[in-house]
């Protein structure tokens, strides 16, 4: 297995300046990562988000995998299933070892 630390997302109570609505997901975030050195995505979900309620309340980590499928497998319990959110990038949420994770993948074909 593969996998790439992407970001921290701690979700927010309020918006903060600057952040792009995300219209499938309902909620909110920073444009990119990389404006913050630790990596942190902020995150305002708005009622009715499909992502999981605790994630509203409780940050995850990110990470970029290679093989989505094997990661879900070896996870305690999938939270949320895959959604392709952009095209050719879906992601999904895991619970592992008690912590909240990202699963990240680029899902377009690789030359």
């Amino acid at each position: 297995m593969s996998a790439i630390y992407q970001h921290v997302g701690i979700p927010l109570t309020t918006k903060k300046e600057g952040m792009i609505y995300w219209e499938n997901l309902k909620c909110w975030s920073n444009k990119s990562v990389d404006e913050y050195d630790y990596k942190i995505e902020y995150l305002k979900f708005e009622e009715g988000s499909c992502i999981p309620e605790v994630l509203h309340k409780h940050p995850h980590v990110a990470y970029l995998v290679d093989d989505m499928e094997k990661y879900l497998k070896d996870a305690d319990e999938v939270i949320f299933e895959p959604m392709e959110i952009a095209p050719n990038f879906r992601i999904a949420f895991v619970v592992k070892d008690d912590t909240y994770i990202e699963l990240d993948e680029n899902t377009a074909p690789k030359e």
